[in-house]
């Protein structure tokens, strides 16, 4: 859940390996954003259920899947991890090309990304992630957000470009463009006694 800037400055990878590790940053373009440091329980809960369905379909297809916190360098050039000024930390993404994993992460964009939307991400998410992720050539973004129960989904166009969004009910299946054969099933909405309004 990313809040306006807080520390002033332009920063790389290298700085951000200094900061506390206690602490959850995004880098984006060298400006620093906040993350907050846990998400609700609807988000995990979401995050648990997709991460369960992705990860048994991808046996043998060469794919990983990634929660966060998973740091994802995006280089805008062949500059080295210590200059890369863009760090960013999807809640679900899943890489198939091996060589862009290593020990720290993942460098270089990600076929496939999930971000789960909360009031506080929305901007973040929906604005300057969208078009960060089409930038750096993201094949698939999918933005859920989890109280409405709706999907907007974005794919990368021949042209590199992410064409009109899709945008449709957290209900049946929904299948993922990179993966052949992967459909994400959606679990009904679950019933929580503690959002009651009572009489």
């Amino acid at each position: 859940m990313p809040q306006a800037a807080l520390k002033t400055g332009s920063f790389t990878y290298a700085d951000y390996c200094l900061w506390p590790e206690d602490e959850r940053w995004e880098l984006i373009d060298g400006e620093a954003f906040a993350m907050a440091p846990a998400p609700t329980r609807l988000h995990q809960d979401f995050v648990v259920e997709l991460a369960a369905q992705i990860h048994p379909k991808l046996a043998g297809s060469g794919c990983r899947v990634y929660v966060a916190p998973f740091d994802v360098r995006l280089p805008k050039h062949d500059e080295s991890d210590a200059r890369v000024d863009t760090v960013v930390q999807p809640d679900l993404a899943v890489i198939c090309d091996p060589h862009k994993l290593d020990v720290k992460g993942c460098r270089g964009a990600p076929d496939w990304i999930v971000e789960i939307l909360s009031p506080s991400s929305a901007v973040h998410d929906q604005v300057r992630k969208r078009a960060l992720y089409e930038r750096h050539g993201v094949r698939e973004y999918w933005l859920l957000h989890p109280v409405d129960r709706v999907l907007t989904l974005y794919r990368l166009g021949a042209d590199g470009v992410y064409g009109k969004p899709d945008v449709q009910g957290l209900e049946g299946q929904t299948p993922v463009g990179v993966i052949d054969g992967l459909e994400i099933h959606w679990p009904a909405p679950e019933t929580d006694p503690t959002m009651s309004t009572g009489d």
